[in-house]
């Protein structure tokens, strides 16, 4: 029996930084979730909530018909950015929402409010209401997708996006869901990874790399916002066992149709 499939949107914080290049936002998750100690960015599976149409309304620079296109799905694309921003909000206290909302110059009220959001006590829609606040899904482009494989227990179809933030636009983990969160230069999380500081899985991996390639969050964000709509093709790594050893295909690679 296969497992069923849950959607989810994972977020990739970027910043400049004085120096030169530009760091990602990365977060170590606990032993008790889900890919539970590694190394991973912001991100959770989508909530009813997200796709409720009045969400849609606080949203800044997007409608549900264009987020849709952009994902190459018949509707509630804006879901997805949705999710984002809440799980940002939740998991690291990052709220992509307009810089000029009043707001987000109260860091002591975005802290209650993140508590009360993660104590179940409201929800995010109640936060939008009560704050007015215009959420920055123009800010957010997509930059991947990856399907959970067959073989994981928990499955998940993935849409990963960048999100540029102000450098002085703080960030810390939840202390449950994640133990560790920390800004880091893509090159220096592939260098950790290659020395055995930290563990990824393969879809965090491939983003940094590919992130590794610009030498700025502009570039970056503007090289994914100028693929179009529909221009992430899904992938869904596929494994064999031979000899005992799972071996892992990627789409294009040579054996991937056969297995």
């Amino acid at each position: 029996m296969t497992s069923p499939i849950k959607p989810a949107a994972t977020v990739i914080l970027m910043r400049e930084v004085k120096e030169g290049g530009f760091e990602i936002f990365m977060v170590k998750r606990s032993s008790r979730s889900p890919f539970g100690s590694l190394y991973v960015f912001p991100g959770g599976k989508l909530d009813p909530e997200d796709s409720e149409n009045d969400l849609y309304s606080y949203c800044e620079g997007m409608n549900d018909e264009e987020a849709s296109k952009q994902l190459g799905i018949a509707d509630n694309g804006l879901s997805f950015w949705i999710a984002c921003i809440r799980e940002c909000f939740e998991e690291v206290g990052v709220l992509l929402a307009n810089p000029d909302d009043p707001i987000m110059q109260n860091t002591k009220k975005l802290s209650k409010l993140r508590e009360k959001l993660n104590n179940k006590e409201i929800f995010f829609k109640d936060i939008c209401i009560s704050e007015s606040l215009r959420l920055r899904a123009k800010n957010i482009v997509p930059c991947a997708h990856w399907i959970t494989p067959a073989i994981e227990p928990k499955r998940f179809d993935t849409r990963f996006f960048l999100a540029k933030v102000n450098v002085e636009q703080l960030a810390s983990h939840d202390g449950f869901e994640l133990t560790e969160s920390f800004w880091i230069k893509p090159e220096d999380a592939l260098a950790k990874l290659q020395n055995g500081e930290m563990s990824m899985i393969l879809p965090t991996i491939k983003n940094i790399e590919k992130l590794a390639e610009f030498s700025t969050s502009t570039e970056a964000f503007n090289h994914f916002k100028g693929l179009g709509n529909n221009a992430i093709p899904p992938i869904l790594p596929k494994f064999i066992k031979r000899e005992g050893e799972w071996v892992g295909f990627l789409p294009g690679e040579e054996g991937y149709e056969n297995v």
